[in-house]
Parts: structure tokens; C-alpha cells; sequence
């Protein structure tokens, strides 16, 4: 295949899923040699096995980190403390892209920056968001899942002076409804009880807030 063939067939989108481009080749492993020389000869960036990254100058579109998180391992999305970012329930932007996976738990560190996956039950897989975002599609997990993953998977004993540790903030995009039947659904008391900690702290924040 010749190059300007692939540009055509990823239609300029920088992250190419080399298993779904290969689909109908007849001699596929004749393109993943190619693959290998395109790499060497910096035109692609290998991120993972059969994951690439078109080089600056073949990308017709700026990539989109979450997109990558989403095709690094699937199934994933986005939660914990990035999700907290994009969502604004902290103040401060993260360096690490973590996911949960109901596959096996694992860090990628790759030229772009570092994805790491938490595993999660395959009963506790929900509660995300699909986001498009110049032709990439990412998944996201809600403000309220997010909370909830954090909590569940950290397994940490939670008062104020943590939330505080936290910066938790923007508590008017919490659906505390939504938040606590969530919360039921992990059918563990300790995740009900942080719900409990966590909306009595919200209002704190919001008295607070008004005296200011």
C-alpha cells in the first residue's frame, strides 16, 4: 500500500486502529511490514500494538487525547481524577489519562503522554458519556460516576479535611440525585456512606461560598 492510499483510507484522522484498517486485506501481514517502515522513517508513531499515530505533518486534525484513551484498550472510558478536569470538579489539569476497563488493569506510556486503566467489575461498567470532538470519539465517565469510581477503586477513608485535600469544587454540576442512586447500584455501604460525606460537604462549601 502506498502511502498516499493510507492517508485516504484513515480519511487524515491522526490515530489509526491498524485491526480495523486491515479488515478485507488480503495480505495483511505485507502492510504491517510497511507499518514498521513508516515508523522507522518517522511518518508514523507506534503507541501500541497495532495502535499508531500519524506524524505531525500527515494529520489533517489535532488529536484528541481521550479519543487515543478509548483505543488504547477497550472497552474504557475516562474517569477518576481526568474526568474530574474535564468536567471542572477540581481546579488543576492531570498528566495522566486514567481509565477504567473491565479488562486487566495497565499503564501505557506513550509519545503523547501516559494512559493508565483501572478494572472495574463488568456490573459497574456504566455511567459514561460519548464525546465527539474533531471526528474522534471518546467516552467519559459523568461527574457523578467519576466520584464514584475515585472512591470505589482508591478505597480510602473519606472526611472533610480529604475532600478539602481534593479542591472539590463546582459542586452545582453534581446531580446529588443521580449521585445517590449510582450509588446504590455498587450495593456497597461504604460508597453510600461517602455520598453522604460528600453532599453534606458540598453544602458546607456552598454556605461558605455565600459569605464571601
Amino acid at each position: 500500500m502506498k502511502l498516499d492510499d493510507f492517508l485516504k483510507r484513515v480519511q487524515g484522522l491522526p490515530v489509526v486502529d491498524a485491526e480495523n484498517l486491515l479488515v478485507g486485506i488480503i495480505n495483511p501481514q505485507s502492510i504491517k511490514v510497511q507499518f514498521s517502515r513508516w515508523c522507522k522513517s518517522g511518518k508514523l508513531i507506534k503507541l501500541k500494538n497495532n495502535i499508531y499515530l500519524l506524524a505531525d505533518n500527515f494529520r489533517k486534525v489535532d488529536i484528541y487525547e481521550p479519543h487515543i484513551a478509548s483505543v488504547l484498550k477497550k472497552p474504557s472510558y475516562i474517569s477518576l481524577e481526568k474526568a474530574f478536569e474535564y468536567h471542572g470538579l477540581i481546579p488543576e489539569s492531570v498528566p495522566v489519562f486514567t481509565s477504567v476497563t473491565t479488562k486487566r488493569p495497565e499503564k501505557i506510556i506513550t509519545p503523547i503522554g501516559v494512559f493508565d486503566y483501572r478494572h472495574i467489575k463488568k456490573d459497574l461498567f456504566w455511567g459514561y458519556e460519548s464525546i465527539m470532538v474533531n471526528k474522534q470519539l471518546a467516552f467519559i465517565a459523568t461527574p457523578e460516576k467519576a466520584l464514584l469510581d475515585f472512591f470505589y477503586l482508591k478505597g480510602m477513608q473519606v472526611d472533610d479535611d480529604y475532600l478539602s485535600e481534593m479542591r472539590l469544587q463546582n459542586f452545582s454540576k453534581i446531580n446529588f440525585a443521580k449521585l445517590e442512586k449510582f450509588a446504590k447500584k455498587f450495593k456497597k455501604p461504604g460508597v453510600v456512606r461517602v455520598v453522604r460525606i460528600i453532599r453534606e460537604y458540598a453544602d458546607e462549601y456552598k454556605k461558605e461560598e455565600k459569605h464571601l
